[in-house]
């Protein structure tokens, strides 16, 4: 088949490829189809598409890659989106240092419109036999209980954090189905009027209720922030803030700082 030059119809390929299996699906009487991709383009959230950012590496670097990726699909107006917590490649399950990866990925996970973990974690083991062809290695455990204890009572936290924000996480989901309203933005859509709001590339809202600063930094235990006109709470202690200026908050390893519009999500 030939439709023209690449220039001409490439990126159509990914939103017919979405459309393909959605079409599919629905002829098979399906319903709520949702498909994991790794390409969408304009149109392809007609057709149910979660598109994932791809085998990406295990670093700090790749962690602040995808903020900007997470924030430039829902403005783009896809809102389903997803990231490997702690990276595709690499990372190894008895490093310290993945560790803080990891958890500095996962507390960013939980407030992401698809939280899920996965990856090709070190040591690799040998492959269990060559039968069928090829042979290939096996990535170690990637379960939030393979890292030891601290890490996993810190995911433990995160997955009970993600599971009260429900009820939330259905209601800017619906949103976004309704409105195209991005469940993961941009400071600027929900503060258009503040100019320091445009500049601000590593917080968001994730809905109109929660700013979520990530710690994107190894070994980084303080976080300097902007937070908006208006009153903010630090769902980590309590303590309230007034917006329209930086303030600095401490961001240990089991801490991501995140703050609640004031009498909002009262539960966190």
């Amino acid at each position: 088949y030939f439709r023209g030059a690449d220039m001409e119809v490439g990126n159509i390929y990914p939103r017919e490829y979405a459309r393909m299996a959605y079409e599919g699906m629905e002829k098979e009487g399906q319903k709520n189809i949702l498909n994991l991709l790794r390409c969408a383009w304009a149109g392809s959230q007609r057709y149910g598409t979660l598109v994932w950012s791809g085998d990406i590496d295990s670093s700090f670097r790749s962690l602040r890659n995808q903020l900007a990726a997470g924030l430039n699909m829902g403005i783009s107006g896809i809102p389903w989106w997803t990231t490997d917590i702690g990276g595709f490649h690499g990372g190894n399950i008895h490093d310290p240092k993945f560790h803080e990866l990891l958890v500095r990925w996962f507390e960013f996970g939980a407030f992401c419109p698809v939280m899920r973990l996965h990856g090709f974690r070190e040591p690799f083991k040998a492959p269990l036999g060559t039968t069928g062809g090829g042979k290939h290695n096996s990535g170690a455990e990637n379960e939030v209980w393979s890292y030891g204890e601290e890490v996993y009572k810190i995911c433990e936290k995160y997955i009970h954090l993600r599971e009260r924000m429900r009820p939330y996480v259905r209601q800017i989901m619906e949103e976004a189905h309704e409105k195209g309203t991005p469940p993961m933005r941009p400071l600027f859509y929900d503060f258009p009027e503040d100019k320091k709001a445009w500049e601000i590339e590593d917080e968001y809202m994730f809905g109109p209720d929660l700013l979520v600063a990530p710690v994107l930094y190894e070994d980084q235990r303080e976080r300097t922030l902007y937070l908006p006109e208006g009153l903010w709470r630090n769902i980590n202690d309590g303590e309230e803030y007034q917006g329209g200026r930086e303030i600095t908050v401490d961001a240990p390893l089991d801490q991501l700082p995140v703050f609640a519009k004031a009498g909002k999500q009262t539960e966190l």
